[in-house]
Formats: structure tokens, C-alpha cells, sequence
């Protein structure tokens, strides 16, 4: 499983960004999807994750200004970025959770997208 992560760019704050994830091979299931952003100097954090059936998870920060979805069909996740600010800047990656088989799951990573907000 390989996934292609885009969208990323400059924008002002305020503005909006939208990013797209796809996922390409195949699994026994594909599970959660979602994003992380590695800011300057910090660790790695969840910004926003989905379940297979749509359930939706939220950092605090971005809560009410982002908005993650996916298409099973095309296994493909996007993240809807508005009202963006200065702290949203980082490297944004995707995450697929799979499962190989009924037994053993394991997760991958896209390659990151840039996003750098400009106060």
C-alpha cells in the first residue's frame, strides 16, 4: 500500500486549503484515515482522523474550522482546511490504518504536504 498526499501551499490567514490523500494497492480491510501535522521542532500530532464508516475525530485546535472526509470508493481522504492561521503552519501526512488480515494490522504514511500559513 502506497499513499500520494497533495494540496499542500502558502496561503494567508484566513484563507483555505484543501488536501487530498490516495491510497493505492490492496488490503484485507482498509481502516482509519488521517492527518497528522509535524510543526517546526515538535513532534507529530493528530489534526483529524476518520473511520471507515465515517465517524470523525478532531483536534481541539482545528475543531469547527476543518473538515475530514474520505471516498472508500476511490480510497481517497481529503482534509478541508478554512480559516486558516499561523499555528496551522507544518508538514501535513496522511495515515491509513489497515488490516493485512482478520488478525494482523499495521499502518503507512504518505510522504507529507507542506503548508505554511502567512500571518
Amino acid at each position: 500500500v502506497q499513499l500520494q498526499a497533495s494540496g499542500g501551499g502558502l496561503v494567508q490567514a484566513g484563507g483555505s486549503l484543501r488536501l487530498s490523500c490516495a491510497a493505492s494497492g490492496s488490503a484485507f480491510m482498509f481502516n482509519d484515515m488521517g492527518w497528522y501535522r509535524q510543526a517546526p521542532g515538535k513532534q507529530r500530532e493528530l489534526v483529524a482522523d476518520i473511520t471507515r464508516s465515517g465517524g470523525t475525530d478532531y483536534e481541539d485546535a482545528v475543531r469547527g474550522r476543518f473538515t475530514i472526509s474520505r471516498d472508500n470508493a476511490k480510497k481517497t481522504v481529503y482534509l478541508q482546511m478554512n480559516s486558516l492561521k499561523p499555528e496551522d503552519t507544518g508538514v501535513y501526512y496522511c495515515n491509513l490504518k489497515v488490516a493485512l488480515d482478520p488478525w494482523t494490522t499495521t499502518q503507512y504514511w504518505g510522504q507529507g504536504t507542506l503548508v505554511t500559513v502567512s500571518s
